[in-house]
């Protein structure tokens, strides 16, 4: 069981009750402290140091916890409170420094603090560093802040991060190092919208910003992060529409109708899809078939078969005249590979129906699975895990444990929230063959890999 978070208190000192301040600040958010973490850049760790005043905090990340927690600047007017105390309490200039002092007090606030060699080994070397400690000599991170006046490097900066996060996000998923990533290239970003712009860069950088912003959108969605999704999608879309961008607009309410089907919103996910094919005249193939792909994924949620295979229909037809000269380099990432991915998705629904047959999305799937590289290997497993669950559902148990072991290996390797609930619909396929041994071991090391 859990243990129970020590009791604070607060009547020790000011910095004791700004740590009770922020832990219940982060409770009423229903945030753990690895996710409050993960919204700042530091560990969980040091969350609950800070909350424990077992480690400093300083102002720019006193700033940054309250509008992560959208505390609406109590905690930041709390902090005023913890400098002027620790004003009051520093000694003269000319004063001899006390004999004993609190730890927090005594240790400075910049982090490259002397290690005496001799004292290292005689602790035992580095193995005597805890991880706590480790963290400790870390620097902690700080918003830069934003040029005066925007500049061609500046935009284009912003667009190289956007393609090598969304190159991790697909190689790797959206937790871990790749949202943490993404946090502080948005803030530096959104800064140059502050920024004295000339008015011929202005597309490019609402271009380049809504960019980042849609990346940002996805890899939220991929690690479960719903609401920053929502609102960093629409976003990405505002940027795209105040540039005129009709691509960039695309791609957002694609990530928007995707997130909302998956959520459970088919709904919402049909009127975003059809919102982004509005002027499909401006659009090249490839985006008109992506759009017409997340139309028959939310039609396929909606238990409509007939609508589905009829948009599935439309997206082959368009797909088939698409030229990648004419993309976007964004758009890239939509190959052959991707389309049957997203059209299997989209069959493999309306096959889990009643009367309808599992070919396409067998096929379709197949393909994805065969012809995915490992750029793009979280499409690739979750492609796999969703063939694997669909040959199990329909009664093929020997098969779809090949398959699904094959989908474990690539799953094994990613942090991705989605690629592990698909994970937990194949592990609910295979629960009328458990007494087989095969299909038996399969649900262990599914056990296994979601708990990792």
């Amino acid at each position: 069981m859990p243990q129970k978070p020590k009791p604070l208190d607060e009547t020790r000192s000011v910095r004791d009750w700004w740590g009770k301040e922020l832990r219940n600040w982060r409770q009423v958010r229903g945030l753990s402290t690895r996710l409050l973490g993960d919204k700042v850049h530091v560990s969980g760790t040091t969350i609950e140091r800070i909350e424990k005043n077992e480690r400093p905090c300083d102002t720019a990340l006193a700033a940054r916890l309250d509008e992560a927690l959208e505390a609406g600047g109590a905690l930041v007017r709390l902090w005023r409170l913890v400098e002027a105390d620790a004003d009051k309490r520093q000694p003269a200039p000319d004063s001899a420094p006390p004999a004993s002092r609190h730890a927090d007090d005594a240790r400075p606030e910049r982090n490259d603090l002397p290690v005496d060699r001799r004292a290292l080994l005689a602790a035992g070397g580095v193995a005597a560093l805890r991880p706590t400690s480790l963290l400790d000599l870390l620097p902690q991170p700080n918003n830069a802040p934003a040029p005066a006046q925007v500049r061609p490097e500046d935009i284009e900066q912003v667009l190289t991060a956007a393609t090598t996060l969304s190159g991790w996000d697909h190689a790797y998923g959206g937790g871990g190092l790749v949202r943490s990533s993404l946090l502080g290239q948005l803030a530096w970003a959104r800064g140059l919208l502050q920024a004295d712009c000339p008015a011929a860069l202005e597309h490019d950088l609402f271009t380049a910003v809504g960019r980042l912003a849609v990346v940002m959108g996805a890899s939220a969605f991929d690690a479960y992060e719903h609401q920053d999704a929502i609102r960093l999608l629409h976003f990405g879309q505002q940027c795209a529409e105040h540039a005129g961008n009709w691509h960039l607009r695309a791609t957002a309410l694609n990530w928007l109708a995707r997130q909302a089907i998956w959520c459970g919103r088919p709904d919402d996910g049909l009127t975003h899809a059809e919102n982004g094919l509005v002027r499909a005249d401006r659009l090249t193939h490839r985006e008109q078939a992506m759009l017409y792909n997340a139309r028959a994924r939310a039609l396929a949620k909606m238990g409509n078969p007939k609508e589905t295979l009829r948009a599935i229909g439309q997206s082959d037809a368009i797909f088939s005249h698409a030229r990648p000269s004419e993309d976007v380099p964004w758009m890239a990432y939509y190959d052959n590979a991707q389309h049957h991915g997203d059209t299997g998705h989209a069959a493999f629904d309306i096959a889990l129906l009643p009367g309808q047959s599992s070919t396409l999305a067998r096929q379709r799937l197949q393909t994805a699975v065969d012809q995915h590289t490992d750029a793009y290997r979280r499409s690739r497993a979750i492609s796999s895990t969703k063939l694997a669950t669909l040959i199990m559902a329909t009664g093929d148990p020997a098969h779809a444990v090949d398959m699904a072991h094959r989908a474990l290996d690539g799953v094994g390797r990613l942090r991705s929230r989605r690629a592990i609930d698909d994970l937990k619909a194949l592990s609910r396929a295979a629960r009328p063959y458990a007494r087989d041994s095969d299909v038996a071991a399969l649900q262990e090391r599914v056990a296994l890999v979601v708990a990792a």
